[in-house]
């Protein structure tokens, strides 16, 4: 299936109709993937399993967010980017921090109602590789 996937990978990257994708860089990839494996999965995203040249691809359908190490071979900065992700409940912004904690992240802010948006409720991390991330869900219906 890699096979298959890797040859049309270029044709099916797509994230939402807004970004083909989003790329994180990870200083050690195994690191990384055990993390993201952990928090994404609390989301129903799915490891899709590797492309390339140490690339690892994450979606619910198609890839739409990979991690690797940089191509520059320096280490990642992302200093002032956060990336969300959307969680359908409260319980899976939860589970998402929770997973996340226990697999080698660091908490950014608690899961928890956020007053800067109506019915927003969410939670950050840290990834290993000192990447931030978020998972939000709003509870308005929103």
């Amino acid at each position: 299936m890699v096979g298959n996937y890797r040859r049309t990978i270029i044709a099916v990257i797509s994230g939402d109709g807004v970004f083909s994708h989003v790329f994180l860089g990870a200083v050690d990839t195994a690191v990384s993937a055990k993390f993201y494996d952990a928090a994404l999965a609390a989301l129903g995203i799915k490891n899709l399993g590797p492309f390339g040249h140490g690339w690892i691809l994450y979606g619910r359908e198609k890839p739409a967010f990979i991690i690797a190490r940089p191509g520059n071979g320096e280490a990642p900065s992302s200093n002032g980017v956060t990336i969300g992700f959307a969680a359908a409940t409260p319980a899976e912004v939860e589970a998402f921090h929770a997973a996340g904690l226990a697999n080698g992240g660091t908490d950014e802010g608690a899961p928890g109602p956020r007053s800067h948006l109506p019915g927003a409720y969410a939670a950050y991390l840290r990834d290993p590789a000192g990447n931030k991330i978020c998972s939000y869900t709003f509870t308005d219906g929103n």
